[in-house]
C-alpha cells in the first residue's frame, strides 16, 4: 500500500543537553546516549506500522552499508514488521548522523552520506515495478546523488502504475535544486519547510512559493513553518493550520511523522481507491493534515525519530487538542491560475 523510499540512517542522538561543550571540556549527556535508525525512509515507514497500518502494507527501500550499522537499520525495520528492500553498499559504510541537542534548541545534525549516496534508481524503480503501492513516498531526495538525477524518470514510471507520488525533499549539499524542476509535474504532494521553499522556488512570501509550485504541476503543496505551523495550497484550496504545543524533547523527526500521518489519513480515506488530490476540499484537508500535525508534536516528546509516533500517542493529543486545532484553522477555496519560479 505505500513504499517510502529515500535516506536510511543510523542516528547517534544526545538530547536534552545543557550545552555543547566548549574546545576540551567535557559536557554529560542527561538522557544517555542512544543510537536509532532513522532517514526519512526508515522514519515513515515504521511510523506507519506504528500508527496502525498492517504488516506487509509499508516497504522500506534503501541503501546501507556492509557494516553493522546497515545491519542495525535492517534488523530494526523488520522488528517493526516493515517490508524491506535494501542495496547493500560495499564502497562505504551506511549513512550515520551525530545529533546534539540542547534543551530549549533545535537539533544539530552532523550526516555522513555515506552508501545513501549510492541508492540505485533501477533498484528503486524494480520495487515499485513489482508492489504499484497506493502511495510512492520519496524522502530526503537532494542527498540522495545518483537517484536524484533519475528522480524525474522514477516519478514519472510510479505514475505509470498509477500511484500517488510523496515527495519531501532536503537541502542539497550543492545548494542547487536544479534536479527537482523536471519532476515537479509528476508529484501529487510535495512537503518542504518554508527555508527549502524559498530556496526552490526563489519567493519568500510563502503563498507565491506555494502558488509557484502549483504552477509547475504538483498538486498539492504543504510548507512546514515549526512553530507557525503549515501552509497548504492546492488549485481549489489554500490552508493554514497551527502547530500542536507540547513539551520538546528532541525535535529531530517531526517532519517525517507529520508526513507519517498525512499519509496514514491518506490510506484510510481512500481504502486503495485512485484520489484525485487536487479535487480534495478544504474539509478533507484539514482532517487529513490534523492527524499530521498531531503525528509531528506527538514525534518530539522522546529522544529519536519515532519512539513517541504511537497510535495511542496521536490520538491522546487528537482528544486533548484537535478541537483547537480545528478552531484555529482557515482555509479558503480558490483557483490559482498564477505563480512562477522567481530568477
Amino acid at each position: 500500500m505505500v513504499t517510502c523510499t529515500g535516506i536510511l540512517v543510523a542516528d547517534i542522538f544526545a538530547a536534552d543537553l545543557p550545552k555543547i561543550s566548549a574546545p576540551g571540556e567535557v559536557t554529560f549527556a542527561p538522557q544517555g546516549i542512544e543510537m536509532h535508525t532513522g532517514g526519512h525512509s526508515a522514519n515513515v515507514s515504521i511510523n506507519l506500522r506504528q500508527m496502525g497500518l498492517a504488516e506487509g502494507r509499508v516497504s522500506s527501500v534503501g541503501a546501507v552499508g556492509d557494516d553493522l550499522f546497515g545491519e542495525f537499520i535492517e534488523s530494526t525495520l523488520k522488528s517493526h514488521g516493515v517490508v524491506t528492500h535494501l542495496q547493500r553498499v560495499r564502497e562505504t559504510g551506511s549513512c550515520k548522523n551525530l545529533v546534539l541537542v540542547v534543551k530549549g534548541e533545535d537539533h544539530r545534525y552532523h550526516i555522513d552520506a555515506g552508501a545513501s549516496s549510492y541508492l540505485s534508481p533501477d533498484h528503486v524503480r524494480s520495487v515499485v515495478a513489482k508492489e504499484r503501492p497506493m502511495i510512492f513516498y520519496v524522502g530526503g531526495t537532494g542527498m540522495l546523488a545518483k537517484f536524484d538525477e533519475k528522480l524525474a524518470y522514477i516519478l514519472r514510471t510510479a505514475k505509470g502504475y498509477d500511484c500517488l507520488t510523496f515527495i519531501d525533499p532536503v537541502a542539497p549539499r550543492n545548494g542547487e535544486w536544479g534536479f527537482l524542476f523536471p519532476a515537479l509535474k509528476w508529484i501529487d504532494i510535495f512537503h518542504c519547510n518554508n527555508i527549502e521553499a524559498s530556496g526552490i522556488t526563489g519567493q519568500k512570501d510563502l503563498r507565491k512559493a506555494a502558488r509557484a509550485l502549483i504552477k509547475e504541476g504538483v498538486k498539492l503543496a504543504i510548507i512546514s513553518m515549526g512553530e507557525r505551523g503549515l501552509f497548504a495550497q492546492t488549485r481549489r484550496v489554500t490552508l493554514e493550520m497551527p502547530a500542536l504545543r507540547v513539551p520538546v524533547i528532541d525535535p529531530s523527526g517531526a517532519g517525517d511523522a507529520f508526513c507519517s500521518g498525512t499519509i496514514y489519513k491518506l490510506v484510510k480515506k481512500t481504502s486503495g481507491i485512485q484520489l484525485d488530490i487536487s479535487g480534495l476540499s478544504a474539509e478533507d484537508l484539514t482532517n487529513i493534515f490534523l492527524e499530521g500535525v498531531a503525528a509531528g508534536a506527538a514525534c518530539v516528546t522522546a529522544v529519536g525519530t519515532t519512539t513517541a509516533v504511537t497510535r495511542e500517542n496521536v490520538d491522546r493529543l487528537l482528544n486533548e487538542h484537535g478541537l483547537e486545532i480545528l478552531k484555529s484553522t482557515s482555509a479558503t477555496t480558490t483557483r490559482t491560475d498564477s505563480g512562477k519560479f522567481a530568477n
